[in-house]
């Protein structure tokens, strides 16, 4: 043993007395698009994508669709002022009103009109930003935005909108404005969600 271990010293050899150390290899399923960053560590691009767009467009285009159909029957078959008992105290009652929803601000027609503007805009703005935040902000924001929109064309080409839902606790509204407060819901509801921090898994 004493020979072999002079003769392996002689040859300018080491014996492997103890095992030799290792490397720690930093093992990463995924990394972000600079190579380094793991997913993990990643933050998510929260900009809205064409499938988003695509659906934000067809909800907000769904509402107006279905708001000024409505709008036109009633108009069409119904005196203004005229009033049909359909259930309970719900009756459609054929209305003008200049303002926005519920009769809110209906002797300041121009400036409902650029506040309505603004906010359709920033809406707009907010789903470039953040439409891919959580999976019901299409549909939440087209309603809102379809039913902003089909009030803002009434009331730029006729001055007023056309208000026929009334429950006679409460002021005459369309489905436009319905589709603005369910929407507005959605909307608050989704980013409650979004932003409640996840539960630790036991």
């Amino acid at each position: 043993m004493g020979d072999a271990l002079h003769r392996l010293q002689a040859q300018g050899r080491t014996p492997l007395t103890e095992p030799q150390s290792r490397a720690t290899i930093d093992v990463r399923v995924g990394s972000a698009t600079d190579g380094l960053t793991p997913f993990s560590m990643a933050k998510r691009s929260l900009a809205a994508g064409l499938s988003e767009w695509l659906a934000l467009a067809a909800v907000a285009i769904a509402a107006v669709a279905a708001d000024q159909l409505t709008k036109h029957i009633v108009s069409s078959k119904l005196a203004l002022d005229d009033e049909v008992k359909v259930v309970g105290p719900l009756s459609i009652h054929h209305v003008q009103n200049s303002g926005i929803a519920f009769g809110l601000f209906s002797s300041a027609t121009p400036l409902v009109i650029v506040l309505t503007t603004v906010a359709v805009g920033w809406m707009l703005v907010f789903f470039a930003r953040s439409g891919a935040r959580h999976p019901v902000l299409p549909v939440a924001l087209g309603l809102v935005i379809g039913g902003s929109v089909s009030n803002l064309v009434d009331r730029v080409r006729l001055g007023h909108v056309t208000d026929f839902l009334d429950l006679k606790w409460w002021p005459a509204f369309n489905l436009a404005d319905s589709f603005i407060v369910i929407g507005v819901v959605i909307l608050l509801a989704a980013l409650i969600a979004a932003d409640r921090p996840a539960r630790s898994r036991p």
